[in-house]
C-alpha cells in the first residue's frame, strides 16, 4: 500500500493543527520535511516518542514543529506512522500537507487510516465502525456505547456465538462423516440445546438496537399547538435562552425551529412548530403542513394548551393528530387562570391521559417535562455497564437474519429432517455473524462504510 498524508485536525483556526503520516515511507518522506533541532537521525528515533524541530519546503521554514514517532507494527495502522503538530493556522496546516504530498505521499482517502487499521488487523468491522460514531458523539451515553464498542464489547459477544456454533457445526459434521458411530440422537439434543442459547442471545442483541437507536439518534419530540399557546415561550424555557421570538402576534412562528437539549444523557430533538390554525397566507399554509408532518414523525408530540381561552376547534385538530402518538399534554399559563372545563374534554377524548400544568412565561413546571420525557422512554434504564448495545442498523439487519436462519435450524431439528439440513442453516448464520466482524463482507460495503469518515481519521 502507498504512503499517504491528511489533516487529522478539524477546518479552520486553533492552536494546533495535526497532519498525519502512514506507510512504508513514511520516514523517506518525513526526512525530506522535517529539521530536527538537535540534527537527530530520524531513522534511530524509536516509536512512541516526539521530536521537535522545523517542517521545511527545501530551505523554507513552514512552521515550527513537534513530530510523534511510531513505528510498525505498534501504531494505529500498524504502518510507520507519524504525526506532524503545527500551529493550527489554516494556510500553515494546508502547506504541511502540500509539502508531504510534494515528497512523496499521496493524499488519503476518506477513512483510510482506519481502513489500513481493519485490513491490516488491528481492529474488526465492527470497532472500525465505532471510531465514527466515536467522533460524531453528541451525548455521555452515545460516546461510552461507542467507545464499549470500539473496545470490543460487540465483538466479543459475536464470537462467543461465533463459538458455541462453531462446536454444534464439528459435532454435526461427526455425525454426517462417521454414521456408524451411534452419535446422532446426542448431537441432536446438544445441537438444540445450543441453538436455544444461541436464539436468545440474539434476541438480547436485537432488542437492545431499542435503546440504541435512542442513544444514537436521540429522541425526536415535536412541539404543537394552536397560534398563541405558548410553544415558543416553552421552547425557550426548556433551552434557558430567547431562541424564539415570542410576542402577541398570532402566527408568528412561520417555520419549524429545532434545538438540541441532553436529558439522562440522551440527545433530545426538540422541534417548535407553526401554530395550528386555518391559514390566513400560502406561507403560514406550508408552515402549518410541516408541523403536522413533524408531529407525524416524531418520536414524542408535546402538545400545549392555552388554558387562558376556550378550548376550540384548532384545540381539537391537535387531539386528532397525537391521538395514536406518543405525547405528553402540557396545560400552560397557569399564572394567568386554569380552566378545569379543557382538562375535561381532553380526558373525554384521550384516554389514560394526564396532564402537567406549567406557566412557560414565568418557568414553572418545566422540569416535570424532563422527567415524563425520562420515563416515557424509560430512559434511566438504560444500562451501559455490562451488555453490548447494538446502535449500528447495518448490525441490527445483520442480526435479524442471523435470527430468522436460527429459527430455521430449530425448527429442521424439531421436525427431525436429516443434520445436514440443519447444518446449512448454521452456516448461514455464522457467515451473516462473520459480516458484522467484517470477515465475510463486501468490498462494496467495505468501501461504503469509510466513506462516511472525515480526511485524516
Amino acid at each position: 500500500m502507498s504512503t499517504i498524508a491528511a489533516i487529522s485536525t478539524a477546518p479552520g483556526i486553533g492552536g494546533i493543527g495535526i497532519v498525519r503520516i502512514s506507510g512504508k515511507d513514511t520516514y523517506d518522506v518525513l526526512k525530506k520535511i522535517f529539521k530536527p533541532k538537535n540534527n537527530i537521525n530520524i531513522d534511530q528515533v524509536k516509536g512512541y516518542t516526539i521530536k521537535y524541530g522545523y517542517i521545511v519546503n527545501e530551505s523554507e521554514i513552514i512552521d515550527e514543529v513537534l513530530v510523534s514517532f511510531f513505528r510498525a507494527p505498534n501504531s494505529y495502522t500498524t504502518e510507520d506512522l507519524c504525526e506532524i503538530s503545527s500551529h493550527g493556522g489554516a494556510y500553515v496546516v494546508r502547506k504541511i500537507l502540500e509539502t508531504c504530498l510534494e515528497n512523496g505521499a499521496n493524499l488519503a482517502e476518506p477513512g483510510e487510516f482506519t481502513k489500513r487499521a481493519f485490513l491490516n488487523g488491528r481492529m474488526d468491522l465492527s470497532q472500525a465502525e465505532a471510531v465514527i460514531d466515536v467522533i460524531n458523539s453528541v451525548s455521555e451515553k452515545e460516546a461510552k456505547t461507542s467507545m464499549r464498542q470500539l473496545e470490543g464489547g460487540l465483538s466479543k459477544q459475536i464470537k462467543e456465538i461465533r463459538d458455541m456454533l462453531m462446536t454444534v457445526m464439528v459435532n454435526i459434521e461427526v455425525s454426517i462423516d462417521y454414521p456408524e458411530y451411534d452419535v446422532e440422537e446426542v448431537t441432536n439434543k446438544e445441537a438444540l440445546s445450543t441453538l436455544e442459547e444461541v436464539y436468545n442471545k440474539l434476541q438480547k442483541l436485537l432488542i437492545s438496537f431499542n435503546n440504541g437507536k435512542i442513544i444514537k439518534n436521540g429522541i425526536k419530540v415535536a412541539i404543537i399547538g394552536k397560534p398563541n399557546a405558548g410553544k415558543s415561550s416553552l421552547l425557550n424555557s426548556i433551552l434557558k435562552e430567547e431562541r424564539a421570538i415570542v410576542t402577541n402576534i398570532e402566527g408568528t412562528t412561520r417555520d419549524t425551529i429545532e434545538e438540541t437539549i441532553t436529558v439522562s444523557g440522551i440527545p433530545i430533538h426538540i422541534i417548535d412548530t407553526a401554530g395550528i390554525r386555518r391559514a390566513n397566507n400560502e406561507v403560514e399554509k406550508i408552515g402549518i403542513e410541516k408541523s403536522k408532518k413533524m408531529a407525524e414523525e416524531a418520536d414524542l408530540v408535546i402538545a400545549i394548551f392555552d388554558v387562558s381561552s376556550p378550548f376550540c376547534k384548532e384545540d381539537e385538530e391537535i387531539i386528532e393528530i397525537i391521538k395514536e402518538k406518543r405525547n405528553i399534554i402540557l396545560l400552560n399559563k397557569i399564572d394567568i387562570e386554569i380552566d378545569n372545563k379543557i382538562k375535561e374534554i381532553i380526558k373525554e377524548k384521550i384516554e389514560n391521559t394526564d396532564f402537567i400544568e406549567i406557566s412557560a412565561k414565568e418557568n414553572i413546571g418545566i422540569e416535570k417535562i424532563y422527567d415524563k420525557i425520562s420515563k416515557s422512554f424509560e430512559l434511566n434504564e438504560i444500562n451501559l455497564n455490562n451488555d453490548a448495545i447494538v446502535t449500528n442498523i447495518r448490525h441490527k439487519d445483520i442480526i435479524s437474519k442471523a435470527l430468522q436462519s436460527t429459527k430455521n435450524a430449530m425448527n429442521s431439528m424439531k421436525e427431525y429432517l436429516p443434520i445436514d439440513i440443519v447444518g446449512v442453516y448454521i452456516k448461514e448464520i455464522m457467515e451473516e455473524l462473520g459480516k458484522i466482524l467484517g470477515e465475510s463482507v463486501s468490498d462494496e460495503i467495505i468501501k461504503e462504510i469509510f466513506s462516511k469518515f472525515c480526511l485524516g481519521k
